[in-house]
């Protein structure tokens, strides 16, 4: 794509960056047929190819963002199956990602929007704020359909539906400690216990840990680490981000000098995404520059280093039939698209690919409290794509996936490596209580 980007303005170097990127599109059209909200909405637009046709007039003229920018932008999941179509390899995030941070400096959103971003950056980050929303949130759940009523409060009545009916307690497992290994430590790691996913569900947390612990690694949660920055990174709120990103840096880089690090582990993909680009982020920092980009480099989902290990054979008989469903930051935004499938298989599950995998769940962060209609036609379309193979279970690797698609379905679904605890020697997670293995047809043909 052709650009007009004066000398002065690639002075900026995310300009030069975001002008980079938009020469390597060739204007192909192959993201529209994998971008969720042009297959949804049908408007080119609400395409990737539409975006960066928006983002480069937007930034090309030095302006400020106006509202049908805005409108569509926002639209955007960040899903990246784009990324994943594109065969000329645009780095379609980093753009979407400057164009967001263009828009927070310069776009005055309506009161009702600018409020809500502002609740949902200044909650979801932050553990105990997070829990104490979740309980206003059960009393405030009878108002939802008066707010649903009304357009500019429709994020909040999506917020009370998404509420758990309760939450589990405050789990010990995300207080800083070191959980030692059983037998001789092969290896350590830090583990990233997040924000909104140790409040939701602490037992994520807890699996990974026995199940490293099994394994012979050892895992530190460090102190004073916390939210990835992911929130209010596609919000757009640099500065915060980045505050979020240095602070982890730090963490992490003092706990590697303490005693190494083989890794960095994340158990909710969304997160793994952001962390393992803050060496971008963080680029033009002469500071943090370098310990940024190691810490990129030892990220890894939970899935992706328990691949490298050589594990036993499980302990447990599950052969259930499994759906698993890969999160858009697992498989677009970290590339990781077999590990987690060939190890459910490995541990004796029956595992499905779900159809149209491709496409978002409509979780995407905050989106589903942000563009709450779209997000419910993407969920209702993943969901009737998942039940269509009659699973037992639905694994998959991202707590909000796992909130998004459980509103909307009866049939459990766990993270991954839940699933993976009970097959090598962990107990039978309660919510699969009841649940016999089914022996597939083909199976029974074959006895």
């Amino acid at each position: 794509m052709q650009t007009t980007f004066t000398p002065a303005q690639l002075d900026n170097p995310d300009v030069a960056h975001s002008e980079q990127i938009i020469r390597k599109c060739v204007h192909c059209g192959f993201c529209t047929a994998t971008c969720p909200t042009y297959v949804t909405l049908g408007n080119e637009l609400d395409s990737p190819r539409g975006r960066i046709y928006l983002i480069k007039e937007m930034l090309e003229h030095d302006r400020p963002a106006d509202a049908k920018t805005v409108t569509h932008i926002d639209r955007c999941l960040s899903c990246l199956a784009c990324m994943t179509t594109c065969p000329a390899d645009v780095n379609y995030m980093h753009l979407v990602d400057h164009a967001r941070v263009h828009i927070a400096k310069t776009y005055r959103r309506p009161f009702m929007d600018r409020m809500i971003r502002r609740v949902l950056a200044m909650t979801l980050p932050y553990p105990a704020r997070f829990r104490a929303s979740l309980t206003m949130a059960r009393l405030g759940r009878p108002l939802a359909p008066l707010f649903a009523a009304i357009k500019p409060l429709k994020p909040f009545a999506a917020m009370l539906r998404l509420a758990p009916s309760s939450v589990p307690a405050k789990a010990a497992i995300n207080d800083p400690a070191v959980h030692t290994a059983e037998g001789p430590r092969q290896k350590r790691v830090a583990l990233l216990t997040g924000c909104a996913q140790s409040v939701l569900d602490p037992k994520i947390n807890e699996a990974t840990v026995r199940l490293l612990n099994r394994f012979g690694v050892e895992v530190v949660v460090p102190k004073g680490e916390g939210c990835c920055g992911a929130l209010v990174h596609h919000m757009g709120q640099e500065d915060e981000a980045l505050g979020f990103a240095r602070r982890n840096v730090d963490v992490w880089t003092r706990t590697a000098e303490e005693d190494g690090l083989d890794a960095v582990l994340i158990t909710a993909s969304g997160c793994g995404t952001t962390i393992k680009d803050y060496g971008h982020m963080l680029r033009l920092d002469p500071a943090y520059a370098e310990k940024a980009a190691k810490v990129s480099a030892l990220a890894k989902d939970v899935t992706e280093f328990l691949s490298d290990l050589a594990l036993p054979l499980p302990v447990n008989a599950t052969d259930l039939v499994v759906a698993y469903h890969s999160a858009c930051s697992m498989q677009h935004g970290q590339k990781i698209t077999q590990a987690p499938k060939v190890l459910l298989a490995q541990a004796g599950f029956t595992v499905r690919d779900v159809p149209e995998g491709h496409l978002c769940c409509g979780s995407a962060g905050t989106y589903n409290i942000l563009q709450p209609e779209i997000a419910a036609t993407l969920r209702d379309r993943k969901v009737k794509n998942i039940e269509s193979l009659a699973p037992q279970a639905i694994a998959t690797g991202n707590i909000g996936c796992m909130t998004q698609i459980g509103s909307a379905t009866p049939i459990p679904i766990l993270h991954t490596v839940e699933l993976l605890d009970w097959a090598f020697g962990g107990e039978q997670p309660a919510s699969l209580a009841g649940v016999e293995p089914r022996v597939e047809p083909a199976l029974q043909a074959a006895e």
